[in-house]
């Protein structure tokens, strides 16, 4: 088991890796210069130079790469030579210990760094914590919402199979399924928060928390969350409810249903108490792979409801050309789809020794 979890986390760390390696190209082949955008159009070609020697851009594409990798990975090698191009700059590090150190040459260990923001010149971590919170909190209202309702809706259709209940339920998961995010947002904003708002009360844009009318002070806004929440959770939701359907109807074939059934025990009793249980497993491992999917995928929707998550913070940044902003974000999000498949794998690996034995 322990090499299988090894194996696991290997491939994991060369997917971080090439993520990293494949964002930075892109975003330096891309047109467009940080220093102008910083600057202004107008500014000289001297000041263009100074900011283009304090951001590194100056050096080789290469360096710059190494470079990169040096500021995220936690063992950093460096030079305490000032002409070096992995001069170790103490001021890019809250704290770092040496680990070995040989003439003008240092092995150190650190957090990774993310860099900094071109635009606020603030740290891109201090500004993924502000975000990241507000995108996990709209996942997990989704999930939660796609849970309950796709569950409850996969049970009625497998209880009344081939029935006109069942051919609605099916109706709704197919429209659901196919319905893009952005799309659906642009839709359930525009009805339930312009046209019925007298009678909804919902916002079409807003956060968690929102200023009062004064302009002090934050005070928590549960409403705001539902929009975006009901919107990103319509895709899992339909996955859920035809997995639960298939599912239940399988496990109310089995003779131990059958055998309740004959005890005299009522319908509820039957789903909730025998059938449910078992029909879940499969929808449980669903909900992991859409978790992860709904971080990466929250953008759109966040960027319409103004939702001040990572996708607001994302847009906004590609607007700027404030590219470390970008590249932290994709990455964080890249190692929590790591982290997420990872952790599935292994409970695979738990739960069936025949994975583990492939």
């Amino acid at each position: 088991m322990l090499k299988y979890c090894l194996n696991k986390v290997g491939y994991g760390v060369l997917v971080i890796f090439g993520v990293v390696t494949l964002v930075f190209f892109l975003f330096n082949i891309l047109p467009g210069d940080p220093a102008r955008m910083m600057l202004g159009q107008r500014a000289d070609e001297q000041s263009i130079n100074i900011i283009h020697k304090d951001l590194g851009l100056d050096k080789p594409l290469y360096i710059q790469y190494l470079n990169y990798l040096n500021d995220l990975s936690p063992l950093s090698f460096h030079s305490t030579q000032k002409n070096s191009n992995f001069f170790l700059d103490t001021t890019k590090y809250h704290s770092y210990s040496t680990i070995v150190k040989a003439r003008h040459n240092v092995v150190v260990l650190k957090k990774p760094y993310l860099r900094r923001s071109y635009q606020s010149k603030r740290e891109v971590s201090d500004i993924l914590k502000e975000s990241f919170p507000n995108t996990i909190i709209l996942a997990v209202a989704s999930i939660m919402i796609a849970f309950i309702i796709g569950v409850t809706l996969g049970c009625f259709s497998a209880l009344h199979n081939n029935s006109w209940i069942d051919r609605t339920i099916q109706v709704i998961t197919s429209i659901g399924m196919s319905l893009p995010s952005f799309f659906a947002a642009i839709i359930i904003a525009w009805l339930f928060a312009f046209v019925l708002s007298k009678y909804t009360g919902l916002s079409m844009f807003g956060s968690l928390y929102v200023v009062d009318d004064m302009g002090q002070g934050e005070h928590l806004c549960l409403k705001n969350l539902i929009l975006p929440a009901i919107t990103l959770g319509i895709r899992p939701l339909a996955v859920i409810t035809e997995l639960t359907k298939s599912t239940m109807i399988d496990v109310l074939n089995q003779d131990y249903i059958r055998t309740a059934k004959a005890k005299g025990l009522s319908t509820f009793n039957v789903v909730y108490h025998h059938a449910l249980k078992n029909a879940l497993n499969p929808v449980i491992t669903a909900i992991s792979g859409w978790f992860a999917s709904l971080i990466a995928g929250a953008v759109f929707v966040e960027y319409i409801f103004d939702w001040k998550g990572v996708g607001v913070v994302i847009v906004d940044s590609l607007e700027k050309y404030d590219f470390p902003v970008v590249m932290g974000a994709l990455l964080i999000i890249c190692i929590l789809l790591v982290i997420i498949n990872i952790v599935t794998d292994i409970i695979y690996g738990l739960l069936d020794a025949r994975i583990r034995i492939k």
